[in-house]
C-alpha cells in the first residue's frame, strides 16, 4: 500500500478538483483521549458527513460499531455521490481520530484511492485555512453510478481468528491505554472483563502522533520495530482497541511504515472481553 496520508497544503490545492470527495468522519463518541470540543460547527468547505455511529457501521449486530456489510456500505456511499473512480480524503474534527476508522472501511471495500488528511480539522484550523459552515449537500443526477464493493475480507477478522492466531507467527498489537491493558481501570462498557488478549502487545494510539498529526516515518517504524523485533517486519499484524475505532488509528501508522500485513479485529476488546469463554492476561 502507498502512504495513507495527504497533508493539509495538498488537500488546500486540490480542494476543487472535479473527482475528489471530501469526507468528515467525526463522531460524537470520543473515547480514548481528551475530547476538542467546538463552540459552534465548522467544517472544510466541500466536505459530507461520513456518519460511522448510525450509517456506516452494521446496525443489525450485536458488535460496537460493527463494520458495515459491503450491501450497507454501497447504500451508503452511493447516497453521498462516491463511486469507484473517486479520490477520497477522510478527516475528522479530533485531528486523527476516527478518520482511518473510515479509510479502512473503504480499504475493506476495496477502494484503494482514499486517504487521510495529516492533522485532520484541528490542523486545517491552526493553519487558518478556508472553512464553511455547513456540509456541502449531496446532488445525484443521471450521470451518478451506484457503488460496487470489492469486499476484501482478508483485512479484518473476528475472535475465532485471533483465538486460532494465538501462539503463532501473528502479532496482535492492542491501541487502549496501559491502564486498560493492563487490567488496572475498569472498562467503560458493562459486563466486560478487565485485561487484553493473551500475548498481545500495548501501543496506545497517543504515542504515534505528534500534537494532531501522524509521527514521521521513520519515528514510526522505529516503534514497531522496539515493539515487534526486526522479524516484525514480515509477520502479520492484528490491531486492536476497546471497540475498532483507534485499531484503525495503528493500522494507518503501520501501513505509513510501509507494512502491508495488517488485519483489523474488528469486535475488539469490547467482543473479546464480553466472551467469558475466551482467556484474557492481565498486567503490563
Amino acid at each position: 500500500m502507498e502512504y495513507p496520508l495527504v497533508t493539509t497544503a495538498w488537500l488546500e490545492a486540490n480542494l476543487f478538483e472535479a473527482n475528489l470527495v471530501l469526507l468528515d468522519a467525526s463522531m460524537q463518541s470520543v473515547v480514548g483521549k481528551e475530547p476538542i470540543l467546538y463552540d459552534e460547527f465548522v467544517c472544510i468547505p466541500r466536505s459530507q458527513k461520513f456518519d460511522i455511529e448510525k450509517v456506516f457501521c452494521d446496525t443489525t449486530s450485536s458488535q460496537l460499531h460493527a463494520m458495515p456489510t459491503p450491501e450497507q456500505f454501497e447504500q451508503g456511499a452511493t447516497a453521498l455521490g462516491i463511486d469507484r473512480d473517486s479520490l477520497v480524503v477522510i478527516y475528522d474534527n479530533q485531528g486523527i481520530y476516527s478518520a482511518p476508522r473510515a479509510w479502512w472501511m473503504f480499504k475493506l471495500m476495496g477502494h484503494e484511492n482514499v486517504y487521510v488528511l495529516d492533522g485532520g480539522l484541528p490542523q486545517w484550523l491552526s493553519e487558518a485555512r478556508m472553512t464553511s459552515e455547513s456540509y456541502q449537500p449531496t446532488i445525484l443526477d443521471e450521470e451518478s453510478v451506484p457503488y460496487v464493493a470489492d469486499f476484501q475480507p482478508k483485512l479484518i477478522c473476528d475472535a475465532n481468528y485471533v483465538l486460532e492466531s494465538l501462539g503463532g507467527d501473528s502479532v496482535i498489537l492492542d491501541a487502549r491505554a496501559p491502564g486498560r491493558f493492563a487490567g488496572e481501570v475498569g472498562e467503560p462498557r458493562p459486563g466486560v472483563r478487565c485485561g487484553h488478549i493473551p500475548g498481545s502487545v500495548n501501543l496506545p494510539f497517543g504515542e504515534l502522533l505528534r500534537e494532531h498529526r501522524m509521527k514521521r516515518v521513520e519515528d514510526l517504524q522505529a516503534m514497531f520495530e522496539q515493539l515487534v523485533g526486526e522479524q516484525g517486519s514480515e509477520q502479520e499484524r492484528i490491531f486492536s482497541c476497546g471497540s475498532g475505532i483507534t485499531a484503525c488509528i495503528l493500522i494507518l501508522a503501520s501501513v505509513a511504515s510501509s507494512h502491508d500485513k495488517a488485519v483489523l479485529y474488528d469486535g475488539s476488546w469490547a467482543d473479546w472481553g464480553s466472551n467469558a469463554e475466551l482467556p484474557i492476561e492481565q498486567g503490563a
